[in-house]
């Protein structure tokens, strides 16, 4: 098939599983209906195992979608679609340029879509395609589009069809069809700039030969008094932080118990100021380490000096997660709390990669394009787990679960709801839950979430 077949296909089915239907097992089945067809469309030498990596999240991410229908699934199966559709065509580009691809093709598709000769066969195309586009596609969509606005500007136009019952949304179908085909065609049929191409190279993660020449960042300061200039910023900072972990760690764990609602408070203050600093030391580090120190024979001090510095915030983000756990197991687990966790680990890694940047002399692109694949991995976790499921059965070992908080306040937790319910014997609880998922259950086969399907 060609570029237009995978097109109109695509939104044809789009209209099929999307008529009159809310968003739910629909989005999971075409989500799945694009990523094998970019699979049978990718040429041999563009399937890497990055994308065959990508196809496989793509796969679980609509599955994740169909069973869960919630925002992070959402969010997984839309950076999976769109990373794989991008590495099919641009196996070399870095998936940070996939953002400006993604906007310039939004805002440029009305200009891409008037270029038919790009898109549409031309010569080679069969005299009955050309006459069904021509006496009968256009035709078409003309007559619906000013259908709608002569009815919308008549009364007396549209009550000339009033007696004619036909129980479709014609609204809805053109709204649908737009948006079906304006997936399908940026999908399919996106482009990626001249300029965009000759940027990527700016992503690269090795350093060119050219780069590695010694020479100072300024005009005003010379290459011996920058390199002296880092050593004594970094000796300073090492002291600092010293102090900082000290005095930190002795809040954390040796001041005198605090009221649940201030121990919060003072929790999250910390940890944002834990993982400001860590973000803050690692600018400081891509600073100095762009270019010339990496290789600099001289700098040997200030490595070692940025290392320590690395050890030791390494030091305070694990100090902070050890507290975030001890407040986890004496007040319970809840969204924010396993939030913090998850941020705690990502400013872990990007220590970490900063480590390895230092070490293996990589460029600082290389920090962006490895956490970017660790946030969308990070993305892919929260989609796949029912973490409020985890959340609802590990609160319920506890004396002061919170039964409202749970009900109200967390997602997906309607099984372990009902095990509390039948523990209990209280069928209050339960058939408020029942009447909740209720509306769930009967939902139009493809507007399903098939999470509440399995409730019973």
């Amino acid at each position: 098939m060609k570029t237009h077949h995978y097109i109109f296909l695509t939104t044809a089915l789009f209209i099929i599983v999307f008529y009159d239907q809310n968003i739910g097992l629909n989005l999971g089945i075409i989500s799945i209906i694009y990523a094998v067809l970019t699979l049978f469309r990718t040429p041999q030498k563009n399937r890497t195992k990055t994308f065959l990596f990508l196809f496989v999240t793509s796969i679980l991410s609509s599955i994740a979608f169909a069973w869960y229908g919630d925002f992070p699934s959402l969010l997984a199966v839309v950076s999976s679609i769109l990373l794989l559709g991008y590495r099919s065509k641009n196996r070399r580009m870095k998936i940070l340029l996939l953002i400006p691809v993604f906007v310039v093709n939004c805002f440029t598709a009305i200009c891409r879509f008037f270029s038919f000769d790009e898109w549409l066969p031309k010569t080679n195309t069969s005299k009955l395609w050309q006459k069904t586009f021509a006496f009968v596609l256009i035709p078409l969509l003309l007559i619906s589009v000013f259908f709608g606005i002569y009815s919308a500007g008549s009364d007396h136009f549209a009550n000339l069809f009033t007696n004619i019952e036909i129980d479709i949304n014609f609204w809805q179908l053109f709204a649908i069809t737009v948006l079906g085909f304006f997936i399908a065609f940026n999908y399919w049929n996106h482009a990626v700039e001249k300029l965009i191409y000759k940027n990527n190279h700016i992503l690269d993660n090795d350093f060119k030969e050219k780069d590695k020449i010694q020479k100072s960042t300024y005009s005003f300061l010379d290459l011996d008094a920058e390199r002296m200039s880092g050593v004594i910023s970094f000796f300073a900072l090492n002291i600092l932080l010293i102090f900082f972990i000290i005095t930190y760690n002795y809040e954390q764990f040796y001041e005198v118990a605090k009221t649940p609602a201030k121990l919060s408070e003072e929790t999250h203050e910390r940890v944002n100021a834990v993982i400001v600093s860590i973000i803050m030391a690692i600018l400081v580090i891509m600073f100095y380490f762009k270019s010339n120190f990496n290789f600099d024979p001289k700098a040997g001090l200030m490595k070692i000096l940025v290392k320590i510095w690395i050890l030791m915030n390494a030091i305070l983000v694990i100090s902070a997660m050890v507290k975030n756990m001890e407040y986890i197991l004496s007040y319970g687990f809840t969204y924010k709390r396993l939030g913090v966790c998850a941020f705690l680990i990502l400013s872990l890694i990007g220590l970490i990669m900063t480590f390895i940047k230092i070490q293996m002399k990589k460029r600082n692109a290389f920090l962006f394009n490895s956490m970017t694949w660790y946030f969308y991995a990070t993305i892919l976790l929260c989609s796949y787990i029912n973490w409020g499921g985890i959340i609802t059965s590990q609160n319920m070992k506890r004396k002061d679960f919170v039964l409202n908080y749970h009900k109200n306040q967390i997602n997906f937790n309607e099984k372990q709801l009902l095990k509390y319910a039948e523990e209990k014997n209280d069928e209050k609880l339960k058939s408020e839950i029942l009447n909740k998922i209720k509306p769930q259950k009967d939902e139009k086969f493809l507007s399903k979430v098939l999470y509440y399907q399995t409730v019973k």
